[in-house]
């Protein structure tokens, strides 16, 4: 029984303790809970409905009774669907019998079961239901596909939308765009001419995501009125979003935009409509503009860069996508704007030429301009940029000294090493501080004095920095400075020189320093001591640092695991196999993690267990470590994972299957399209890794029209030639569905090369349903 969150009065308590009891007795206490589907508590009808969803087929023969004779209650009638909607039983046979009952109503109910359910199989019965005589049959028809996918019954919803009649027209309009098959895109654009549709099929227009979409909604903009225009706009942003949704990239929309609106018309058009827009108008007219691409639209953008971040940020990624006139216009808002725009237009900024503007807002009041504008002088490569940041070195600013460090060494060169070199001279600490990062990074030799000098230095973090840079140094006496340091009575300079020593030459004297550094007085030095050991992959110290597991320090504790990890030998494999049992959460993911590096078959039971644990944290760190393993187990591990509870669980697993080579995998991921985590599924499928190709034509040779589509879609995203030409080679499948969808998804990317083939199965496919649409997708080409 489900619990409300809010107290029941002693009769609800009592009913909702009479259901738990009938839910007990099983097939016997279907009766009764039956009598209580009306029940006038909604609390005490959602435990009858759980309870019958239960029992499965006990309940589904008495359910559907109570659909075809019990309709004096439109409590008990709902609670019986939602029943239906949720059981565990076999439903659907006995709903789809239910769909030829001569009560509409029943019927209207069964259509609405069926598409709640999701039920594939009666895309076509419920084809037939949206012709119903009854209106509200077949609006619950066509409000089923649009749950379904109407792909597969697109001509039934066509005929919907050309009833001429609203409450049938008006729902069909939506899946009818959901389809996205080409034979949706005529009927859609026909209806832009009605005034009562205009709304609904422009939007509809907008998620198919097909290029033949464009010319209809561009038309729309020469129509008297802005809100004509807004709409239009706003249909195709959203055309553009789905078609990079679906195959990754936006060119085919926008190339289709300017070749299908006059040019100056149709832009003065956009940008007179956005005078009194609304903010998301403003968005969508962003879009459509930067597609446009000309000098006008370049202007109206640029004026658009004040406006509300929502409204600024498009315009800025609208002008990034622009080729005329934009650098100019850049050049001049850099040197002239204000900080919000500023930082709108410093990431756009790659140019050498812009070197000056941009070591301009170095100057702005703002610290996130300066650190853009730090980010964008490390982009253009121009050595001229250095001496404008190294005085950033002193801000007040944590982000921007980091910017300006970043920058630094992107651009480097004897420039860079001479000011860092005065810099590490600086009265200021934390001037000296980013000038031993910059040398420690380069490793320039000029600055082993510098190091050496500031390892006596009154500031304790630039001495630790000193010692983290001796090791980037090719000179002896940097190795011998670092061994001494690592004798010194400051715990905390004992803990940075054993951690430098991690990145020096494994040569006897420091490992054996290393190996002695494990018994230390200090957790920190004897943590740092794991860490450097594993990184050098100093085999023969795994028993030394395995008895570490036992240290007093947590942090001790999890260092020796992950030093283990990185070190081939059966006593650190064993060691980590028996951490994963530890009671400590923190050294059992580490040992979990290590098992991962270490990638050994041997491992794969201890991750697999531990997928299954009741904390989350756990699960996600198991399902990550199955990254560097293969084989039946770790596919149906990872597979099952996909559906776990936790979001980032499902990412990880995903993320991974996406990664592995074979068309096992690609099974795997297939198995999951139409899921709650289909978008990142397709994604999965669109990685282009070996044998995905193989795995996505197989499975197309039995897909149905909506799998297909999705399929078909992952390939053509992939925009590889070899999946190209499979996708090519796809249009002489024996699958028909398949066909439409490769045709579809052909001409979506625009491969010039299939139209020959195109054009031939538009006359002699066997299927009618395939030459129409090979039909559409010519015309739409030739247009």
């Amino acid at each position: 029984m489900i619990r409300p969150a809010f107290p029941l009065s002693d009769g609800e308590r009592r009913r909702a303790e009479e259901v738990d009891r009938l839910s007990a007795m099983g097939h016997a206490g279907v009766p009764e809970l039956l009598e209580m589907l009306a029940d006038p508590s909604w609390t005490v009808r959602r435990g009858v409905i759980a309870s019958l969803a239960s029992l499965g087929d006990a309940a589904v023969g008495p359910l559907c009774d109570v659909l075809r004779h019990r309709r004096d209650n439109e409590s008990r009638i709902a609670a019986a669907v939602d029943a239906l909607v949720a059981s565990v039983g076999d439903v659907d046979s006995e709903v789809l019998a239910l769909s030829s009952w001569p009560d509409p109503a029943v019927v209207a109910d069964a259509a609405q079961i069926l598409g709640r359910r999701r039920t594939s199989a009666a895309a076509a019965r419920l084809a037939e239901l949206a012709a119903h005589n009854d209106d509200n049959v077949a609006v619950a028809a066509i409000e089923a596909l649009g749950r379904i996918g109407g792909r597969g019954v697109v001509d039934a919803l066509v005929r919907a939308v050309t009833t001429d009649k609203f409450f049938r027209t008006f729902p069909a309009i939506d899946v009818l765009g959901r389809s996205r098959d080409p034979r949706a895109v005529g009927p859609l654009a026909n209806l832009l001419e009605d005034p009562r549709y205009m709304l609904e099929a422009a939007q509809a227009l907008g998620c198919t995501g097909s290029r033949s979409a464009v010319a209809p909604l561009v038309r729309l903009i020469s129509q008297p009125g802005d809100a004509i225009v807004r709409v239009a706009a706003r249909a195709l942003a959203t055309l553009r979003e789905r078609h990079e949704e679906l195959y990754g990239v936006t060119l085919p929309i926008d190339d289709a935009i300017r070749r299908a609106a006059p040019m100056p018309v149709t832009v003065r058009r956009l940008v007179q409509s956005l005078r009194d827009a609304s903010e998301a108008d403003q968005v969508a007219l962003s879009a459509v503009l930067g597609a446009m691409g000309c000098d006008i639209s370049v202007g109206a953008l640029t004026g658009l860069l004040d406006h509300a971040p929502p409204v600024a940020n498009a315009a800025a990624d609208a002008l990034l996508r622009t080729t005329q006139g934009t650098q100019a216009r850049i050049f001049d808002a850099l040197r002239d704007g204000d900080s919000p725009r500023r930082l709108l237009l410093l990431p756009l900024v790659t140019s050498k030429s812009a070197a000056p503007e941009v070591i301009q807002c170095t100057r702005d009041a703002d610290p996130e301009v300066r650190a853009a504008a730090c980010d964008a002088l490390g982009r253009t490569s121009d050595f001229r940029a250095l001496d404008a940041l190294f005085p950033l070195l002193a801000d007040t600013n944590g982000r921007v000294v980091h910017a300006a460090i970043s920058a630094i060494q992107a651009l480097g060169g004897p420039r860079a090493e001479q000011l860092a070199l005065a810099a590490a001279e600086s009265q200021v600490p934390e001037v000296r501080r980013a000038a031993l990062r910059i040398l420690g990074y380069f490793g320039f030799e000029a600055a082993l004095p510098v190091f050496l000098e500031r390892l006596r230095d009154p500031d304790a973090r630039v001495r630790e920095l000193a010692v983290a840079g001796l090791p980037f140094v090719d000179n002896p006496r940097a190795l011998e400075a670092l061994l001494e340091v690592t004798r010194a009575q400051d715990a905390r300079s004992r803990a940075a020189a054993v951690r430098a020593l991690g990145q020096a030459t494994p040569e006897p004297r420091v490992l054996d320093r290393l190996v002695e550094a494990l018994d230390d007085t200090d957790a920190w030095v004897r943590y740092y001591a794991c860490k450097s050991l594993g990184r050098m992959g100093h085999v023969e110290a795994a028993a030394r640092i395995a008895e570490r597991l036992g240290d007093e320090a947590g942090q001790v504790r999890v260092g020796a695991v992950e030093a283990l990890s990185l070190l081939k030998s059966d006593i650190a494999l064993q060691t980590l196999q028996t951490a994963t049992q530890e009671a400590d959460p923190d050294v059992q993911r580490a040992a979990l993690i290590g098992l991962g590096l270490a990638g050994q078959a041997e491992s794969i039971p201890y991750l697999t267990a531990a997928m299954a644990s009741p904390d989350a944290a756990t699960r996600l760190v198991a399902t990550s470590a199955l990254a560097g393993f293969s084989g039946p187990r770790v596919l149906q591990a990872l597979s099952c994972a996909v559906g776990d509870e936790d979001e980032n669980v499902a990412a990880a697993a995903l993320g991974i299957l996406a990664a592995i080579p074979g068309v096992e995998a690609t099974r795997a991921l297939v198995g999951w399209l139409g899921g709650p985590r289909h978008e990142r599924v397709f994604l999965a499928l669109a990685t282009p890794v070996p044998g995905r190709v193989e795995g996505l034509v197989e499975a197309l040779e039995t897909a149905d029209d909506e799998r297909s589509a999705h399929l078909a879609t992952a390939l053509a995203r992939m925009r590889k030639e070899y999946a190209s030409a499979a996708l090519v080679a796809a249009l002489g499948s024996r699958n028909a569905a398949a066909r439409k969808a490769v045709a579809t998804a052909l001409a979506a990317v625009g491969m010039r090369e299939a139209f020959p083939m195109l054009e031939q199965a538009s006359a002699l496919d066997p299927d009618p349903e395939v030459r129409r649409v090979c039909s559409l997708v010519v015309a739409q080409w030739a247009a």
